[in-house]
This record gives C-alpha cells, sequence and structure tokens, in this order.
C-alpha cells in the first residue's frame, strides 16, 4: 500500500463536495503534469491512503483522508473541446492524460500548511519542499503515520 497528498482547489471539488457526491466518489481529472500523471497512471493502486488537500484558498490545508478507488484510465476531459483541460495531441488511441478515482474515507478538521511546517517529522514531506508545485506527490509510511497519530482530531 502506497500513501499520497492530493491537492484540490475547494472551488473545484472540496472535500464537502466529494461528501455530497454519489458514492462520495470522484475522478481526479485535469491533472496536466506529466510526473503527476505518471504517479496516478503507474503507481497508485485500488485502495493506497490519500490526504485529501485543500489548495489556493485563504487557508490550505488536508481536509480528509480518502483512499485510491479505481485504475488509472484515461481523462475523459482531454477529448472535449469545451473543457479547459482540452488537449488537442491525445487522442481515443493514445491518450495523454490520465487519472483516478478517489473515495471519501472521513472529513477531518482541517490541518492548515502552517501546522504541517511545524513538525520536524514532517520536514522531508515533498509539498512542504520549497518550489514543490506538484499536485499530487507520494508520502513515506511514516509521514502518513505521523499525521494520522499526532494531527487527526475528531
Amino acid at each position: 500500500m502506497r500513501y499520497w497528498l492530493m491537492k484540490t482547489e475547494p472551488g473545484d471539488v472540496s472535500i464537502d463536495d466529494l461528501a455530497a457526491l454519489p458514492e462520495q466518489t470522484v475522478a481526479w481529472y485535469g491533472v496536466r503534469n506529466y510526473q503527476s500523471r505518471n504517479f496516478m497512471r503507474d503507481q497508485m493502486r485500488i485502495n493506497d491512503g490519500v490526504l485529501y488537500y485543500h489548495s489556493n484558498c485563504a487557508m490550505p490545508g488536508i481536509a480528509g483522508i480518502a483512499r485510491v478507488s479505481s485504475s488509472a484510465y484515461p481523462d475523459a476531459t482531454q477529448f472535449d473541446r469545451t473543457s479547459k483541460y482540452f488537449d488537442p495531441k491525445a487522442t481515443q488511441e493514445t491518450p495523454r492524460w490520465f487519472n483516478v478515482d478517489v473515495q471519501l474515507v472521513r472529513r477531518i478538521p482541517l490541518i492548515p500548511l502552517k501546522e504541517l511546517r511545524q513538525h520536524p517529522e514532517l520536514e522531508r514531506m515533498r509539498t512542504l519542499q520549497r518550489g514543490n508545485r506538484l499536485s499530487i506527490t507520494p508520502l513515506d509510511p511514516a509521514e502518513w503515520n505521523f499525521i494520522l497519530k499526532h494531527l487527526v482530531h475528531d
């Protein structure tokens, strides 16, 4: 089992939006970074753990716990000419972009980015590194366990 931090803008699909969706599942669409795409396509597996992270907002941070609920499959938005994620180089025969489905495990009180930065146990966490802009980053099992044991409060 692997662990991931996946960023979403709350104006797109917040943790509350996810909780309101049928089966509390969403396709993680629109990723247009090759490294993040490769994580989904090549490394993510069903039941991998996910920290659902709100980014590009007034209070960025971890807002929930989810799990990967599907294998990777072509992102339909790359073929939709009306989508901001349309890619004219992608074809049905040779898709360029993939996504996985993510299912809510539970909402949690927000763990702000500022709080994550206060813990030496998380200093190597990729999301906290200067210049990191990836929307999907792997988590070390020790980081996952620390966050769930010490920072998640019900």
